[in-house]
């Protein structure tokens, strides 16, 4: 028999770690504080080592809003290490709470430094309930860590049999299990039983190879995100420009536009040296650059949701703070 791929498995908390009240608990398990680290999680699932000789990374255990960038500076230095102690190594696998999977995911995407293929995982049922998706979902990711297309492919999200890129992919249901999806552009492929099947490839660039090292990095520049809504008077803008924001990504009304007291207050912004980043809170679809926001020196964020264009645009800033340095940034990750 052929000797089984090496799959690193790091745990990083969430639903896919968690154990409910009981097995009917889907909503309120993580009142019980209870979450496995890798190793137990793999206990649960023994397929999982039928599939992968699988390396068990501790990490932490933790509910996915409490992730954030010095987690990611974390996974990003121990992929860089489990790369190099292990030459033969597949693909590693990242169990993490949906809340902020597609953050953590693209976070990553930019600033690994590792050619192998990384997967995000996590689950919309405790691994605890019946007829949770915790296991499946696992199995699927180890394949598709180790399958050899994955190569190449920028950090992939795995759940309910889909593979979605981690640029693309947001969560767009509480509690369903289809919740990832890609609105635009839909699966990069899925993962039928044990066949990894591909149909296609995110265009926009990823790690390794991009100018953002987080390594190292003491911080991220501040980067707050403004929601537009109607009445919105700017309020907010000034508050985060107050405590030092150097970057903003306006949430904007679709297709990119906010009232009146909130545009004059990011121009306001934009005057005083920050760098103003035009999303839209419609979940999809591309901000265009319009002559309206050229003449008050905001960016557009391309077809990034809020929270993405958040996580590049404090990058862009490690790197750069000239708005054409930045929009660059934006036209090409």
């Amino acid at each position: 028999m052929a000797a089984r791929p090496k799959v690193a498995f790091l745990g990083t908390g969430g639903t896919i770690s968690s154990l409910g009240w009981d097995s009917l608990d889907v909503l309120d398990y993580t009142a019980t504080g209870q979450r496995l680290d890798a190793e137990a999680i793999l206990a649960r699932v023994p397929e999982a080592r039928t599939i992968a000789d699988i390396v068990a990374v501790p990490f932490r255990a933790v509910p996915s809003p409490a992730i954030g960038f010095a987690e990611w500076r974390a996974l990003a230095n121990l992929c860089a290490e489990l790369a190099g102690a292990h030459p033969d190594l597949a693909g590693i696998v990242i169990g993490h709470g949906t809340a902020t999977l597609e953050e953590t995911a693209y976070a990553l995407s930019l600033t690994l430094a590792v050619d192998c293929p990384v997967v995000m995982v996590g689950a919309q049922r405790p691994i605890s309930a019946l007829s949770s998706d915790a296991g499946l979902n696992l199995v699927a990711a180890l394949r598709t860590a180790a399958d050899p297309a994955s190569r190449g492919r920028g950090v992939l999200v795995v759940l309910n049999d889909e593979i979605q890129a981690a640029r693309e992919v947001t969560k767009t249901s509480v509690g369903r299990l289809q919740t990832f999806r890609t609105p635009d552009f839909g699966v990069l492929g899925q993962v039928d039983g044990p066949a990894v099947r591909y149909y296609r490839r995110a265009e926009r660039r990823h790690g390794p190879g991009t100018p953002f090292d987080i390594r190292a990095l003491p911080a991220l520049p501040r980067v707050d995100v403004s929601y537009a809504y109607a009445d919105a008077d700017g309020t907010a803008v000034r508050a985060f420009v107050a405590a030092g924001a150097q970057g903003l990504v306006s949430a904007g009304l679709a297709p990119g536009m906010t009232p009146p007291g909130e545009a004059d207050a990011l121009a306001a912004a934009v005057a005083a040296g920050v760098i103003v980043v035009q999303s839209t809170r419609a979940g999809s679809g591309v901000v265009p650059a319009t002559t309206r926001l050229r003449e008050r020196g905001i960016l557009s964020a391309d077809n990034l949701t809020p929270q993405k264009a958040r996580i590049l645009l404090a990058l862009a800033l490690t790197v750069s703070r000239d708005p054409a340095d930045v929009a660059e940034m934006f036209a090409t990750y």
